[in-house]
């Protein structure tokens, strides 16, 4: 489109929201069910009621629900059916294309994160070797307050995700260890993306990049392997620490049934 091979696709927001399988009630329901289960939590901690891991981290995920459903509101639900668009010539058409020669480079680290990058548009594709539009195109291009906006919105995601984790700190384990990796790994997934975001920002410079490029690399494959083992940690010790619950955990508020809820 920005070659000029193909013409603007004229399409409506009518259209376009007319191929959305959602609406604003089902939305709604959703986020309605997971404010019910917030207010449980809250209403668990004002009589002082205990709180379990696992509530804790699925009060994580509701957050973050809470808020992919405000930025993703007005996206479209499970469309099925593309837009077509027409190139303006046969002669742009390219042919004999390889999608499994894609130019990506080689190695391990590349072919087990290569997919994931691939999907959020960090590496460089040509479009036409492109299968689909990226869920997350990186390929647009922001300016640079908008991407800062854009870096820091993310960053302020994951932290309040791992900040979350953090409120079970004084919560009741079983053991000690089990307690002490908790709060280790707690910190961990809300620092990672901090030092992650301070070691892109430091070798941000060209000049940098270009001499420290395996040191960037191999930092960051470091950050992302803490977290991902990190959260693997933590779901473990969610289920675990259920198998020996004190007695207030398995009370409830009696007014909470007297409310209408799904």
């Amino acid at each position: 489109m920005r070659d000029g091979c193909i013409d603007f696709p004229t399409l409506t927001a009518g259209q376009i929201h007319d191929k959305s399988k959602g609406n604003a009630m089902s939305n709604g329901l959703v986020m309605l069910q997971v404010a019910w289960f917030v207010m449980q939590l809250i209403t668990r901690a004002i009589y002082r009621l205990e709180t379990t891991q696992l509530e804790v981290g699925t009060l994580a995920f509701a957050v973050l629900n809470f808020l992919t459903y405000a930025v993703w509101w007005d996206k479209p639900l499970n469309v099925q059916c593309p837009h077509p668009v027409y190139l303006k010539s046969t002669e742009l058409m390219p042919a004999d294309i390889d999608l499994d020669d894609r130019g990506l480079p080689d190695g391990i680290v590349y072919s087990v994160l290569g997919p994931i990058m691939e999907l959020i548009g960090f590496i460089g594709i040509p479009i036409s070797l492109m299968l689909r539009v990226p869920t997350f195109d990186g390929s647009i291009g922001l300016g640079r307050l908008d991407t800062m906006v854009v870096r820091l919105a993310t960053l302020s995601m994951a932290t309040i995700f791992g900040g979350i984790h953090c409120l079970a700190w004084f919560f009741t384990f079983v053991t000690h260890q089990e307690q002490l990796l908790w709060h280790l790994c707690a910190l961990a997934i809300t620092g990672t993306p901090w030092l992650f975001f301070c070691v892109a920002f430091t070798f941000s410079a060209p000049s940098l990049l270009g001499h420290l490029h395996h040191l960037y690399i191999l930092i960051g494959l470091l950050c992302i392997i803490l977290y991902v083992t990190a959260r693997a940690v933590l779901l473990v010790l969610m289920f675990t620490t259920l198998r020996h619950l004190p007695g207030d955990a398995y009370q409830a508020v009696s007014w909470i049934g007297l409310v209408p809820h799904l």
